[in-house]
C-alpha cells in the first residue's frame, strides 16, 4: 500500500500550480497598476487598454506624467531659512520710520535749548524736511504719498484739534468768547472774500498769465490761505507772559478758524465745479455755513454729554477709561463727517464738554493718561505736518508765478492787518478790558499760515488747473510767515512792551477766592436779570448729565421768578427791595458754592 501511487496526487498539484501561477500574475498586475496611478496627478488618469482576446496579459507601460515625483530627476529647493516679504509690512514701516526720524530730530532740538529760544520749532522741523527733501531728489527718490485728503483729515488733524480744544484754558475762554468768535468766523470770512476778489482783479492783469483763474477758484485758494496757525507765536506768548486777553484771543481764533477754513473749503470747491454760480447758490451757502457750524456745535454737545455719561459707571474698570475719552471724541468727529458738518467744531465742543466731568469721575492716573497720550498724539502729527512740509517744498514740482504769489503775500498782510483794526474798533466798545494798540498790533503779527493750510492745499482735488501754483503760492507763504514772523515774534515782543500779567498761582487761597467771585457775579446777573459769561458758565459747570430736560425746565422756571420778582419789585419800597435781593443772593452763593460751608 505505501508504494502504490494513487492516480489522483499528480492532477491535484497540477491544478494547484496553475491556480498560484494565475494569482501571483493578478498580484503584479494589479501592484503595477497601482503604483501607476499613485504616480499620475490628479485629472490625468491614464486610460488601462482593454485586456486582448489571447491568454498573454499586457500591461500598459508607465510613464511619469510631469506631477510631483517621489524621486525627481530635477535639483530638489531647499527650505528657506532666511527670507524678506518688504511689501507685505511697507506701508507702516516707513511710516514708521517718518515718525521716528521727525521724534529723533526734536530731541535733538531741546538738547540746545538757545536754539529753541530764538527759533520755533516749526521752523526747525521744516529745515530737517529740506534737507531730508534734498536728499531724496539728489538720488531721485519719490517720496511716500501718505497726505491724501482721508489720510488728513480722518487721522491727523483729529489729534490736533482734540489736543486745542481739550487743553483750552476754560475760564478765560468764556470770558472772551464773544470776542473769539467775532475774530475766528468774522475774521475769516473777511479775509477769504477780501483775498479772493483782489487776487481775482490780479487776475485780470494779461502780464500775469493767469486769466485762466476765475473767482471761484480764486475764493477757494483765499480760503486756505485764511487759516491761522501761531503755534510758534503761543509759545513766545506763554514764556513772556503776556496778558490773558490777547493769550486766549490769538489761541482761541486759530482754532475756531480752522473749522471755519474747513467749511469754506468744502463749499468752495464745490461751487468752483459749477459754470455757473447764481443768487440762489449764494443764499444756499451761506445757509449751509451755518446749518455746518451749529449742527457741529450740536453733536459735540451730545457726545460730550455721552462721555460723561458713561464714566460715572467705570470706577470697577479703571484701566479703560482714557479709552470712553478717545473713542467719544473720535466718534464726534467722525459722525460730523458723516453728515457733512463741521467735525473739527464738533470734536472742541465735545473736548470743552466733557473736560470738566470726566475729571471729576476718573482717577488722577487716568486724567495724567489722558493729558499725555493727546498731548502726544497732537505732537506727532503736527511734527509729520512741518517735516513733509520741507520735503514736498524741494520734491514737488512746482509752477513759479512771482507776480501771483507777491500779490498773493501783499493782500494775504494787508487784509489781515485791515481786518483786525476794524473788527477790533467795531467790538471794543463791548469790552470790559478793550484791546490797545500795541495788542491789535500784535493780533495782526500773529497770523502765522501752517499745518491746516499746507494740508489744505495739498489735497486740493486735481481738477482745479492750477493747483501746482496754488502749491507753490502756499508754500511761500507758510515759509515767509513762519520763519520771519515766527522768528521776529519774540524780540518784537519784548520791544513794544506788550501788557504782561502775573502768572497764574495754583494755590489753594486763589482757587477759592476766584470759585467766590465768579459765583458772586453770577448771583448779582441772576437778581438783576441779565445773562452774561459768568451766569451761563455756572449754569453749565453745575449741569448735570443725565437730566436735560430738568435743565430745561428749571431754566423756564427761572425765567417767570425774575419776572415774577420784577412785578414785585416795582411794588415794593427802596429797603424792603435791598433785603429782598441781600436774602436771595446769600442764598445762591451758599447754594451754588460749597467752598462757603468751611467758613
Amino acid at each position: 500500500m505505501r508504494g502504490i501511487s494513487h492516480p489522483t496526487s499528480g492532477a491535484v498539484g497540477e491544478f494547484f500550480s496553475k491556480r498560484l501561477s494565475m494569482t501571483m500574475k493578478l498580484a503584479v498586475y494589479f501592484l503595477t497598476t497601482g503604483l501607476t496611478l499613485l504616480t499620475l496627478p490628479c485629472g490625468s488618469f491614464t486610460e488601462v487598454p482593454s485586456k486582448p482576446s489571447g491568454t498573454v496579459t499586457v500591461l500598459p507601460p508607465v510613464h511619469p506624467a510631469g506631477g510631483p515625483q517621489a524621486f525627481p530627476n530635477a535639483e530638489k529647493s531647499d527650505l528657506p531659512v532666511f527670507a524678506m516679504n518688504y511689501s507685505r509690512i511697507q506701508v507702516p514701516f516707513e511710516i514708521t520710520l517718518w515718525v521716528l526720524l521727525a521724534s529723533f530730530a526734536k530731541i535733538g532740538f531741546h538738547i540746545y535749548h538757545k536754539v529753541t529760544f530764538w527759533v520755533p520749532e516749526s521752523c526747525l522741523l521744516i529745515s530737517i524736511g529740506l534737507m531730508v527733501g534734498a536728499i531724496m531728489h539728489a538720488v531721485h527718490e519719490e517720496p511716500p504719498s501718505v497726505l491724501s485728503y482721508n489720510i488728513f483729515f480722518l487721522y491727523i488733524l483729529p489729534p490736533m484739534v482734540l489736543d486745542s480744544g481739550y487743553f483750552m484754558p476754560t475760564r478765560p475762554f468764556f470770558e472772551n468768547i464773544g470776542t473769539v468768535l467775532w475774530f475766528a468766523v468774522v475774521g475769516t470770512l473777511w479775509n477769504s472774500i477780501g483775498v479772493g476778489m483782489s487776487l481775482y482783479g490780479v487776475c485780470q492783469i494779461g502780464a500775469l498769465e493767469v486769466q485762466d483763474i476765475n473767482l471761484q477758484e480764486n475764493l477757494l485758494f483765499a480760503s486756505i490761505i485764511s487759516a491761522v496757525d501761531p503755534v510758534a507765536v503761543l509759545n513766545v506768548f506763554e514764556d513772556v507772559s503776556v496778558n490773558e486777553q490777547l493769550y486766549i484771543v490769538v489761541f482761541g481764533e486759530s482754532l475756531f478758524s480752522d473749522a471755519v477754513t474747513v467749511v469754506l473749503y468744502n463749499m468752495f470747491t464745490f461751487v468752483a465745479e459749477m459754470p455757473v454760480v447764481e443768487t440762489v447758490d449764494v443764499f444756499l451757502g451761506v445757509a449751509k455755513f451755518f446749518v455746518v457750524g451749529l449742527g457741529g456745535l450740536a453733536f459735540g454737545l451730545v457726545f460730550g454729554f455721552v462721555a460723561s455719561f458713561t464714566t460715572r459707571f467705570t470706577s470697577n474698570v479703571r484701566e479703560i477709561e482714557p479709552l470712553f475719552i478717545f473713542m467719544y471724541s473720535y466718534l464726534a468727529y467722525l459722525v460730523a463727517e458723516l453728515f457733512n458738518i463741521s467735525s473739527i467744531m464738533a470734536i472742541v465742543t465735545c473736548a470743552l464738554t466733557m473736560k470738566y466731568y470726566v475729571e471729576e469721575n476718573v482717577t488722577q492716573r487716568s486724567c495724567t493718561t489722558i493729558r499725555h497720550v493727546v498731548k502726544m498724539l497732537s505732537s506727532i502729527s503736527e511734527t509729520l505736518i512741518f517735516f513733509f512740509l520741507g520735503v514736498v517744498t524741494i520734491t514737488t514740482e512746482h509752477e513759479w508765478n512771482w507776480g501771483y504769489i507777491l500779490f498773493t503775500l501783499l493782500f494775504a498782510f494787508l487784509w489781515r492787518g485791515l481786518g483786525i483794526l476794524v473788527l477790533t474798533q467795531i467790538i471794543n466798545p463791548f469790552r470790559t478790558i478793550p484791546f490797545n494798540f500795541k495788542d491789535q498790533f500784535m493780533l495782526g503779527y500773529s497770523g502765522l499760515r501752517g499745518a491746516v493750510t499746507f494740508a489744505l492745499v495739498f489735497t486740493l482735488p486735481d481738477h482745479i488747473v492750477r493747483k501746482k501754483l496754488f502749491v507753490t503760492a502756499t508754500i511761500c507763504i507758510i515759509l515767509f510767515t513762519v520763519f520771519i514772523q515766527g522768528i521776529s515774534i519774540r524780540p518784537l515782543v519784548e520791544f513794544i512792551n506788550v501788557r504782561r500779567t502775573n502768572r497764574n498761582l495754583d494755590t489753594i487761597n486763589v482757587e477759592v477766592h476766584s470759585r467766590l467771585m465768579e459765583h458772586a457775579i453770577a448771583g448779582i446777573e441772576d437778581i438783576c436779570g441779565q445773562w452774561g459769561h459768568y451766569y451761563w458758565k455756572d449754569k453749565y459747570v453745575s449741569l448735570p448729565v443725565l437730566p436735560v430736560v430738568i435743565f430745561c425746565v428749571s431754566e423756564i422756571r427761572s425765567l417767570l421768578n425774575i419776572f415774577a420778582l420784577r412785578r414785585f419789585t416795582i411794588s415794593a419800597n427802596l429797603n424792603h427791595f435791598s433785603n429782598v435781593n441781600l436774602i436771595l443772593l446769600t442764598c445762591h452763593v451758599h447754594s451754588s458754592n460749597p467752598l462757603l460751608e468751611l467758613y
